[in-house]
């Protein structure tokens, strides 16, 4: 679904300040992929989603979305086919405009423009219904304003936004980590429940290892712009947050943030 080929990426370039954010990155995801990314701070694990998002253009290599080369694709075209969730719970959404329209206007995401005013009776029976699968209430307060809502169900609102027209590739950059962590468990496992309900290729930035060996198939590792490890299988399947950890110190070119340790 896919495939990244020797992607790089330099900040600052020829400067005193020059980084090499993502050195020769080489991935392929599978459809239906849920894949988990740590690493520490700087370790160019946005600057991946970036990449793949269209949001920071590469310097070298080439990308692939479902057998098609979009290395030159511009972000709003790639959005079309991709979805993607931040850290912060303000992202994503229009806090002035109500549940139902923020919705109204996802569901039209990749579709013709239409003439036709407002939003078809047909359709609010569907954001009603999807909104219900959140159990969060939210299919009542249809006329809400989005920014009136907490910052967990505006992060549950716009997961739905992301999914509801299913996308080829869904992004989750550290889409938990501004929430409280029981409000953080129940959009992980709202999350889980869509991703596996519409077989979504998923790729999630996380600092909590825990979730990063609970939740997918594949966890990648990352370290100075670099995958230094890819843990699935059996090996995934025994591995331990401790076991891990230890994994990370023999092969990584720095340290732990104190953020993953907690």
């Amino acid at each position: 679904m896919l495939k990244l080929e020797n992607v790089s990426i330099t900040f600052n370039a020829n400067t005193v300040n020059e980084r090499k954010a993502l050195r020769n990155i080489n991935l392929d995801v599978k459809d239906g992929d849920f894949i988990t990314v740590i690493g520490s701070n700087g370790a160019g694990k946005s600057t991946l989603m970036n990449a793949i998002s269209g949001a920071y253009p590469i310097d070298e290599g080439s990308i692939y979305l479902d057998g098609k080369n979009i290395t030159s694709l511009k972000e709003h075209k790639r959005a079309t086919r991709i979805g993607r969730l931040f850290q912060d719970p303000l992202r994503g959404t229009a806090p002035n405009m109500t549940i139902e329209e923020n919705l109204g206007l996802a569901y039209s995401r990749g579709k013709r423009r239409s003439l036709m005013p407002g939003i078809r009776k047909k359709d609010i029976g569907f954001f009603r219904e999807k909104l219900s699968e959140l159990d969060l209430g939210l299919e009542d307060r249809m006329k809400t304003p989005v920014g009136l809502l907490s910052g967990g169900q505006r992060q549950a609102l716009t997961l739905l936004m992301a999914t509801i027209v299913t996308p080829k590739l869904l992004l989750l950059d550290e889409h938990t980590a501004a929430l409280d962590p029981k409000t953080a468990e129940k959009v992980m496992e709202l999350t889980e429940r869509i991703v596996k309900k519409d077989n979504i290729t998923t790729i999630m930035i996380t600092h909590n290892i825990n979730n990063a060996l609970k939740y997918g198939n594949k966890t990648l590792v990352m370290s100075q712009g670099k995958i230094i490890l890819e843990i699935e299988g059996e090996e995934r399947k025994n591995m331990t947050v401790e076991k891990l950890m230890k994994l990370y110190s023999d092969n990584a070119d720095d340290s732990m943030s104190d953020k993953m340790l907690l």
